[in-house]
């Protein structure tokens, strides 16, 4: 969850829109929200009002609302190992792309993780909006290894903490197999669980893979309210990036203040969205999330 009042920070200019800053004591619940119509096409143009929010089957006030292109912080972990080597260069050509559609106000970092998670950008840097040095963050090290995707995710979600940005997004580039991290799956979990961050996952993978595993990279989209691709190929890949991307940019974000007493530690959430002369729309989102009574009392 994440603590605060909704502010704007900065003078709004037409082509900048003002950062998201959510400030003070109060905790909200803060969803990321897609919305599309029957056709998949991505839906722009809706307010608060077209928005109905349930926690554990119990209707939630809406509090913070916002449908700009508002700046992010993104993490990209890229799988590094051994099995990887023979798309090395699509991952790259995709990665990139989805960083070249991103807003140019995003935080992001790059992670590679083979035996061991290692971090992109240079010894002090934590976050970037530099193309050149995001790419070559991308292209560090050489596929070896076996492959941690549990300890990748967990210090993916931990650095997002770090970042400024309000929204949070993980896109996890791996065939979802482990067989190296200190994590538990349950630990990686309930990481995600405790975490609002949105997951975006691209399973890559040959049919006979025995590493493979895209049950847990659907499980992490799905949990987080983001989207698993399992790409055909190198344009297959880079169309998924490049979703990727409009999707974050197009996303609203909706907030709420959790009631203290409504069940237990997982809420279940289920966001509704309808407006007059705009049939079939759906959203996406999360579908729960981790309560701790301690994170609701003021900072």
């Amino acid at each position: 969850m994440v603590s605060g009042a909704l502010s704007f920070a900065g003078r709004a200019q037409p082509d900048d829109p003002p950062d998201f800053v959510i400030r003070t004591g109060v905790r909200l619940v803060l969803l990321d929200v897609s919305v599309k119509d029957r056709v998949g096409g991505w839906v722009a143009g809706l307010s608060k009002d077209d928005f109905r929010v349930d926690e554990n089957g119990v209707p939630q006030e809406i509090t913070v609302f916002a449908a700009n292109d508002i700046p992010v912080t993104v993490g990209i972990l890229v799988d590094n190992s051994r099995s990887m080597m023979p798309r090395r260069a699509e991952v790259l050509s995709a990665a990139t792309t989805f960083i070249e559609g991103s807003n140019p106000r995003d935080e992001i970092f790059v992670l590679n993780f083979n035996d061991t998670v290692k971090r992109g950008l240079p010894k002090g840097v934590l976050f970037s909006d530099d193309i050149r040095q995001l790419r070559a963050a991308l292209s560090r090290g050489v596929p070896e290894g076996r492959t941690a995707l549990n300890d990748a995710i967990v210090d993916g979600v931990r650095q997002l903490n770090q970042g400024k940005r309000d929204k949070k997004t993980l896109i996890v580039i791996s065939d979802g197999g482990d067989n190296a991290s200190r994590n538990t799956r349950r630990q990686m979990l309930d990481m995600v669980e405790r975490s609002l961050a949105t997951i975006y996952t691209i399973g890559l993978f040959d049919a006979g893979d025995p590493d493979r595993n895209p049950g847990i990279l659907r499980m992490l989209a799905r949990i987080s309210g983001g989207v698993a691709y399992f790409p055909d190929g190198a344009r297959g890949m880079t169309e998924a990036c490049r979703g990727i991307a409009k999707d974050i940019r197009t996303r609203y974000t909706v907030g709420y203040l959790p009631p203290v007493s409504n069940g237990g530690l997982l809420r279940r959430i289920r966001v509704r969205v309808s407006a007059p002369g705009r049939a079939g729309l759906s959203a996406r989102t999360r579908r729960s999330y981790r309560y701790e009574e301690a994170a609701n009392q003021n900072e």
